[in-house]
Order: C-alpha cells, then structure tokens, then sequence
C-alpha cells in the first residue's frame, strides 16, 4: 500500500471514526436513559426482546444480501458497465428488498406471540404478552433497515463514508427527545413508536447525499440481469456466516428470559450493546471504508494489494482492539455503574450487567478479525468458508449455553459469545493464511509487542482501579476511577508500544502534529 494512499485512508477511517463516535455515544445516553426508567424490569426485557426480533429477521434475511453480496456487486458493475447500469441494478435491488421486507413485516406482526416464544421462551405470561404487542409496532423496522442499509451500501460504493456514518446520530436522538418529552406520557409503547421513527429517519436522511451522487430511485425489478443473478447465487451460503452475530444474540436472549425473572435478558442486553457500541467505533468504522475498497481491489485483480491492505487492516486493529477489551474487562463494574446506576436500575441490575460486559469482552479480539475476513471473503464474492464458519460458531454457542447459562448465569451466556466469536475468527482465519500468507513473521512480531503491552497496561490501569475505587463517593468517585484508571492505560499502553518500537506509534505522532 503506498504512503500516500495509506494516508488518504487513515484520513477517511479517522472521519468515519469521528462520526462514529458521536452516534455511539449518544446510543450509550439513550441505553442510560432506558435502564434508568425501566431497570431490568418486565418492560425492559419485553423491549429488548421485541427490538431484537426485527434485527435478526433484518440481519438474517438482508444483512448478507447487502453488505456482502450487493457492495462487491454494485462495485464490480460500476468498474466494467459504468454509472448509468450500476443505478440500474440498484434500483432493482432496492425494488426486490422492498418488496420481501413488506411482505416479511406483515407476517412477522401476524406472528408475534410465537415468535416471542421462540426467542423467550422463559417469560411468564404478562411479559410475553408486551412483547408480542411492542413486536407488532416495531417490526416495520424490516422495512426502513432495508430501504436504509441499501442506501448505505450505495453511498459506501460511491465513496461517500460520512453521511452513512451519521444514520445512528439521527435515529440516537429521536429516541432521546423522545425520553426527555413524552417518556412520561406514552412510556413503552411511545418508545417504540420512537424506534421505529428513528429508523424511517436512517433512511431519509440518505437521500439528500445519494441525489448528489446522482442516483435516482426508478421502480423496476430485473431478476435476470448479470448483478442479481450474482447476488442470489452469493446470498446462500453467505447468509449463514451473516447470521453469527445476531443469532448467537438471540440465543442468549432466549436462555437469559431463563435466569432471574427474565431479567437476564436486558442485561446481556446492556451489556453487549455497551461492548458494541465500543468495538464499533474502531472494528466498523474500519472495515465500512475497507470493505469497498477491498471489492474494487478483488474487482481489478490486484492480489498483491488486496493481501497488503487486509494485513494493515488486520494489524491496525488490533493494535486498538487488544487494550480496549482489557480496559473494558477492568472497568467493567464502575463503567456500568456510572453509565446505568440509577432510578430503576438498582445494585443486582449492576452485578449481572457489569458481569456479563466483564466475560464478553474477552471476546473482542475475535469479533474484531471475523469482522476484517468475513469482508475480505465477501469482497472476493466466495461465500463457502464464512457459511461453514459461521454454522460451527453458532453451534458453539449453543453447545457453551446448555453447559454454562445455569451454573453461572449471565456470565456464562457472555463466556459462550466470546469464545463463539474467537472460534468464527479462527475459522477463517486458517484458510486465508494457507492461501494469503497473511500472517508473516513481521505480523506476528507485531501481535506479540502489542499482547505485551496490553498485559503491562491491564497490570498498571487494575492497580490504579483498585487504589481509586471508594476514594470518593457516588458519581463522582465513579468518574474519578474510570479517569484515572483510563488515562493510566493509555499512557501505560502507549508508552510500552513506542518502546517496544510498534509502528502505529509513528503513524499516530504523524496524526497528531497535523492536527
């Protein structure tokens, strides 16, 4: 990769990261204002439940078609056919998403109760039955995310980053008006009305961006065409690998409705969502500017920078990755307690989340790779190894859930994610380094310096957890810990890597002087 192409996607990624960021912190506002209002309470978990249903159905059915069939598709069409055939198929795309995802809602609120008791199968009959009623009002968010994330994928193509990265922004602060206007009012059903809102709005707001590329939606369907006909023979067996995330998701959704009232299941919810939000920032903003990237690299048949791109990628990464899970496994407790501990969500609802965030992050190194080499295979269009992948990893996580969940409860549920996404991530990381030669013996350097440090950094920032905690009392003395104890990190990890001579060290100086 030369230096000033680097550069222009350091640039690129650092916005995107931006934008990111500040959609991601207004996602943690608005989970804070949802456990301080509704704790791990009935509500809460008919919620969470009735949320989830949507995005698995969304994540199962579109998510693959989308982001690993239509981007390299679309890319390759616009290379070799140019503008006017690319708008073409993307209209028929978008005409043959819509249509599914209408007719995927209607009978997804028809079917709401057993759906609830597919997902949460432990709820008793009161909550399940708010859940199957919030299901019915939530479940057109199948329709907006489909209309949305094709418009994402189009924009992502095109070479626009920024205004794909602002959707959750806009959807984050409706459902926050929401909470500080109407809350007391419409309480949980208003808020899912707002869900729902905020997720029209990802898409609307997309429009403005695609005009100015050019693109204008003309209704038309061509299952014929040479694009489609790629997509829909890609969609199989990409699908399954797609469904990693969500489905294991959803599995311990529905082995959480069995612990503690149900309570369970707003507490892995919590906790994953605060772990995501986190690795988000990085891992998606990352691989949302890569992956066309990597499509255009495959689409020219240019291996040698292809490899080259996946390996910076790779090891950029994890240079953030690796000391930000060990940070969030130290701050777990206090990072919990400041961002949630209030109203209704009392001293438990802080022990099981903060226990759930503690054993999920083990797991963020894997969710970080399998993120980087599901796009490198969907790039390429192959869709074998992630299929195969991805079927072993859920059944990991289903095998982990049985043994674990009882005996030790949420924990369990997280230990079973965790070691779920590290299997997928190695599942396909094997086969790249037989083909690729991914993993070189400078690579490999780097990854030990960079597990050295983290280790040096989790011994300082624990230390300073453990001297700070207490010192002060309520918010205060939480913010006071999760400060010192952060900046300890930083500067400890950070330290340790310019002397152990990483090369992001450089890099980020560079950043940092032009800025």
């Amino acid at each position: 990769m030369s230096q000033e192409h680097q550069n222009s996607s350091t640039k690129t990624i650092s916005a995107v990261m931006a934008i990111t960021l500040l959609g991601k912190l207004l996602g943690l506002y608005r989970d804070r204002l949802l456990a301080v209002h509704y704790g791990t309470g009935m509500e809460a978990n008919a919620f969470y439940t009735a949320s989830r249903i949507p995005r698995v159905f969304f994540d199962a059915v579109f998510a693959s078609a989308i982001a690993a069939c239509f981007i390299p598709a679309f890319t390759e069409c616009l290379a070799k056919r140019g503008q006017k055939k690319a708008f073409q198929f993307a209209g028929s795309f978008i005409t043959a998403i819509t249509l599914v995802s209408a007719l995927l809602t209607v009978l997804g609120m028809l079917c709401a109760g057993p759906l609830v008791t597919l997902f949460a199968d432990g709820y008793d009959a009161p909550t399940a039955a708010l859940a199957a009623e919030l299901t019915r009002i939530m479940f057109p968010t199948v329709l907006f995310t489909g209309a949305a994330f094709s418009f994402v994928g189009i924009l992502q193509s095109l070479g626009e980053f920024n205004v794909p990265a602002f959707i959750s922004t806009v959807s984050n602060l409706v459902i926050i008006l929401y909470f500080w206007t109407l809350n007391g009012r419409f309480g949980i059903w208003g808020l899912a009305g707002a869900f729902l809102l905020g997720w029209f709005l990802q898409a609307a707001v997309q429009v403005p961006a695609l005009h100015r590329k050019g693109f204008r939606y003309r209704p038309g369907l061509d299952l014929r065409s040479h694009e489609m006909g790629q997509v829909l023979a890609l969609m199989g067996p990409v699908m399954v690998s797609t469904w990693v995330q969500p489905i294991n998701l959803t599995i311990n959704s529905k082995f959480g409705s069995r612990l503690y009232n149900g309570a369970g299941v707003s507490a892995i919810e919590y906790a994953t969502n605060l772990y995501l939000i986190l690795a988000g920032v990085f891992v998606l903003s990352i691989t949302n500017v890569i992956f066309p990237k990597l499509s255009r690299l495959s689409a020219g048949d240019d291996q040698n920078a292809f490899t080259d791109t996946l390996r910076q990628t790779l090891r950029g990464t994890l240079f953030f990755v690796l000391p930000m899970a060990a940070g969030l496994m130290i701050l777990s407790r206090p990072l919990v307690s400041f961002l949630y501990g209030d109203g209704e969500f009392d001293a438990f609802s802080i022990q099981i989340t903060s226990q759930g965030l503690f054993w999920v992050s083990l797991g963020m190194a894997g969710y970080a790779v399998q993120n980087i080499l599901s796009r490198a295979y969907f790039a390429r269009q192959e869709g074998k190894i992630p299929l195969l992948a991805g079927g072993v990893s859920i059944l990991v996580n289903i095998l982990l859930c049985v043994v674990l969940t009882q005996p030790f409860g949420v924990a369990g549920l997280a230990v079973s994610s965790a070691v779920s996404s590290t299997v997928y991530a190695l599942l396909l990381l094997l086969p790249m380094q037989r083909r690729e030669k991914l993993l070189t013996r400078a690579l490999w350097s780097a990854f030990g310096r960079m597990l050295a440090a983290a280790l040096l950094m989790s011994a300082a920032a624990a230390g300073v957890c453990r001297l700070t905690d207490g010192l002060l009392a309520g918010k205060l003395g939480l913010l006071l810990t999760l400060g010192a104890t952060a900046l300890t990190g930083v500067l400890v990890y950070f330290g340790a890597a310019v002397l152990l001579r990483l090369e992001e060290t450089a890099i980020l100086k560079k950043l940092l002087k032009r800025g």
